[in-house]
């Protein structure tokens, strides 16, 4: 089996007259953390939609695992292995938090419409069993004593981690997040920084974006860096932290 979990080569993805990404290229290799940053409008939030399914790619393509997920609906390529979160957070409101991690355990489940209308056993049991490991991950994500509230209720930080529950139910390969530390405090994001580590450590890899610049150099293996659209940097967080182009483009000259 090759290291390489997800290796892209040349995506391009163009919206009308704007080219969002030219010729990107780079592989992410399993256990690792690896970083994506980049000025608003670099392009980030483009990859990780044509990545999981939303956009479809204008040229260029990725393997996962060996295999190519091109064509494939965001369910399908979720079921392959990728689960994301999102810059806005995206859970359902009105459903209380053990309910929210719940629905993302359902992509592997076995149970089809006859089984639900009929109740079967099986049915019944695979149902106890989702709650029990939706239960636990609320649990990993430290946020258990939060389970019946309902998920617009929860801290800013809690629903965070609520996302990030309900991406690991899905037994993600690689773990894709959308500048998860957005709106955190210091210590939060200490805490989310632990989280984190602890996710890789128990085998998942870590495709993260983010503007929490400390956050990044601390916790990434390698980083890659886009601007308008184009890779101009990549390598490990105090190589690129020192390039002049990231300085220019996105760190800010002295």
């Amino acid at each position: 089996m090759s290291d390489v979990l997800l290796d892209c080569a040349g995506l391009d993805k163009r919206f009308g007259g704007v080219l969002a990404l030219s010729q990107v290229g780079f592989s992410i290799k399993r256990g690792e953390i690896y970083g994506l940053i980049g000025p608003n409008g670099a392009g980030k939030t483009t990859l990780f939609n044509a990545l999981t399914g939303i956009y479809p790619c204008d040229a260029g393509g990725f393997l996962f695992a060996d295999k190519t997920l091109a064509g494939l609906r965001p369910d399908q390529i979720a079921a392959r292995g990728i689960a994301r979160t999102f810059q806005n957070i995206r859970l359902f409101g009105n459903l209380s938090a053990l309910d929210n991690v719940m629905i993302g355990r359902h992509v592997r489940t076995r149970a089809g419409v006859f089984g639900a209308i009929l109740r079967t056993r099986a049915t019944l049991e695979e149902e106890a069993a989702i709650e029990r490991r939706a239960l636990e991950l609320l649990v990993y994500v430290g946020i258990s004593a939060r389970a019946n509230d309902v998920a617009r209720q929860l801290p800013y930080g809690d629903q965070r981690r609520l996302e990030i529950a309900r991406a690991l139910a899905t037994e993600p390969k690689l773990l894709a997040l959308d500048e998860p530390a957005a709106g955190m405090n210091a210590t939060e994001t200490l805490e989310l920084r632990k989280l984190l580590e602890r996710i890789r450590a128990d085998g998942t890899t870590i495709l993260l974006i983010e503007h929490d610049m400390k956050l990044v150099m601390g916790l990434c293996d390698r980083v890659l860096v886009l601007d308008y659209g184009k890779k101009i940097a990549e390598g490990p967080p105090r190589e690129v932290q020192r390039d002049p182009r990231v300085i220019a483009a996105y760190l800010g000259a002295a």
